[in-house]
C-alpha cells in the first residue's frame, strides 16, 4: 500500500487582529458599548464601538468617531452583500 506524502505547512502571517473590550455585559447603560480595536499587520487600523443606539467607527489618526444609526448600518450591509 501507499504512502500518502504529506504536504509542507505553510506558516501564514496574520494579517488582521482584533481586540475586544466590553464595559458592560448587558448593554444596558448609557455610555456601555463592545469597542473592537481592528490592527492590521500591527499597526491599528481603527476602533468600532457597537452600542445600543449606533454604532461608532474612528479610523486610524482619527480625533473624532463617525456615527452610524443601526437602520443605515443595515442598509449599507445590504448593498455591500446584496448590490442595489
Amino acid at each position: 500500500m501507499a504512502k500518502a506524502k504529506r504536504v509542507p505547512r505553510v506558516e501564514s502571517i496574520k494579517k488582521f487582529e482584533v481586540r475586544a473590550k466590553l464595559a458592560n455585559f448587558h448593554l444596558a447603560k448609557a455610555k456601555s458599548a463592545l469597542r473592537l480595536e481592528i490592527y492590521a499587520r500591527g499597526i491599528k487600523a481603527g476602533e468600532l464601538q457597537v452600542g445600543r443606539g449606533s454604532l461608532y467607527w474612528s479610523g486610524h489618526n482619527r480625533k473624532s468617531a463617525k456615527r452610524v444609526a443601526w437602520g443605515r448600518f443595515a442598509d449599507m450591509m445590504d448593498r455591500l452583500a446584496y448590490g442595489d
